[in-house]
């Protein structure tokens, strides 16, 4: 339903017109994400200021039945956070509720808002010598509350978990305006159902986080990095269970790349080559506080064992930052070699290997030529599953492959009990594909939760569960 003239002027009188969004123009950066995938059209963007602020937004939302798109930084890729482009749907952006609310060393907690940069909670926690584990590539951009809504994982879940693992308290608005002050910083409360899960990995589709009470660790006071080559999955998989032998479980990161992979960052990105000579795969390992020279026993015993043909160690702060850039940057890169087919995945670590040989070939018989840029967080099985087009096909053939590719590789996923979305959640890019990958027990159990929580469904509609599905009787 488009909302009238007079809905939308009662939704700017709450935040005033400074901050309610009506030119297509200033409009642009909210109805688009990096990849120019997702475009929509608003009539308005609301910028509140404040938990009061966003109730009353959706107390007028729910009376009069008006569609709300919740935002924070707008690095999704999956397309939940960009209006349809039917126009009808308000977006309701969260960047101006930033604040470090509190940090306390003592309780190892930092509370924020859920517009808070991730770098900017990071940074707070270091001022306090403490570590906010969470690291993702969009960490300078994106926000706590799209981070929550997606359970963002991230290089280090390995050691530290992902976001519903580092929350300990929520502040919720809900659809009808009411808010469920859960900002709470115990590590125990056995007092019935856990209320704060039902939000986190929901992308605002059973109410707007507003606040959160997040998890800090102590600060490593060495790491010993390594960027390692293997001559294959299994060989990654096999050191990354002798380096959690070796090193007394201290792995806080284990990323798997493609050569491919390296090679796109090499050409378009400017990174050098950390090694002196090319090889199918690497590893990219961390450890924290291990026993000095835990890594380069690990190499030489890796090496003993065949696991590991070569490998460099960072010998300062800005060769491990190097390492890192290499890794980041992979995403970027694809975009010069023409069309990529993405895929967030994951299965169990041990059948990363087996994923990779058959996912591989599957596409080949979809798309023969077709380049594997696959690289990913192996020390917790998810994979991006990346796939080029080949050398000389037009762009625009490959991508209307999309659906027919994501249907090969989810068939592969599902062999294994694995994941169709890993770590980026959902959106309008998969929810078509749920009636796919869940029981009609799950399915059932969710259109439960969704009607209780949004009767209306005026918060995200068409997102995470298909638009049909959501539809209040």
């Amino acid at each position: 339903m488009t909302p009238s003239p007079g809905t939308l002027d009662r939704l700017a009188a709450i935040v005033g017109e400074k901050h309610a969004i009506r030119d297509p123009a200033e409009m642009d950066g909210y109805m688009r994400e990096w990849r120019q995938i997702w475009v929509g059209r608003s009539p308005l963007v609301l910028r509140p200021a404040s938990t009061d602020e966003v109730s009353r937004i959706l107390a007028i939302a729910d009376e009069t039945r008006t569609a709300i798109v919740p935002q924070a930084g707008n690095t999704g890729l999956c397309g939940g956070q960009i209006p349809t482009d039917e126009g009808h749907e308000v977006v309701l952006s969260l960047d101006r509720m930033n604040r470090i609310l509190d940090v306390d060393p003592a309780d190892n907690t930092i509370t924020v808002e859920s517009g808070a940069i991730l770098k900017s909670v990071q940074d707070a926690a270091d001022a306090a010598d403490r570590l906010f584990p969470l690291s993702l590539a969009s960490e300078g951009s994106c926000r706590i509350g799209g981070n929550l809504s997606t359970n963002a994982g991230g290089l280090n879940v390995i050691a530290y978990g992902n976001m519903r693992d580092l929350c300990l308290g929520l502040e919720v608005v809900l659809a009808d305006g009411r808010v469920w002050n859960g900002l709470k910083r115990l590590r125990k409360d056995n007092t019935g159902y856990d209320l704060r899960d039902l939000f986190i990995g929901a992308e605002g589709t059973l109410g707007i986080i507003t606040a959160a009470v997040l998890k800090l660790f102590p600060k490593p006071r060495r790491q010993e990095t390594g960027f390692i080559a293997v001559p294959s999955p299994q060989a990654a998989v096999d050191l990354l269970s002798l380096a959690k032998e070796m090193s007394g479980n201290r792995v806080v990161a284990f990323e798997l790349i493609a050569d491919i992979a390296l090679q796109f960052a090499i050409r378009h990105a400017g990174v050098r080559h950390p090694l002196a000579g090319s090889s199918p795969w690497y590893v990219l390992a961390e450890l924290a506080d291990p026993v000095p020279g835990t890594m380069m026993a690990l190499l030489e015993s890796a090496m003993a064992r065949g696991l590991v043909t070569d490998g460099a160690l960072a010998q300062s702060e800005s060769q491990r930052s190097a390492f890192w850039a290499t890794r980041e940057l992979i995403s970027e890169s694809q975009k010069p070699e023409g069309g990529s087919i993405k895929h967030d995945v994951s299965v169990p670590v041990s059948k990363v290997p087996q994923f990779l040989a058959e996912a591989d070939a599957a596409v080949s018989r979809l798309v023969p030529g077709a380049r594997f840029v696959s690289f990913g967080h192996l020390g917790d099985g998810n994979i991006h599953y990346n796939v080029s087009q080949p050398i000389g096909m037009d762009k625009h053939t490959f991508l209307d492959m999309w659906n027919a590719m994501n249907d090969v590789v989810f068939e592969v996923v599902g062999r294994f009990n694995g994941s169709i979305s890993a770590e980026h959640g959902i959106g309008r890019l998969k929810a078509h594909r749920m009636a796919e990958i869940k029981s009609p027990v799950e399915l059932g159990m969710m259109r439960g939760l969704k009607q209780m929580f949004d009767p209306n469904n005026i918060l995200n509609p068409g997102r995470v569960l298909p638009e049909d599905q959501n539809r209040s009787s």
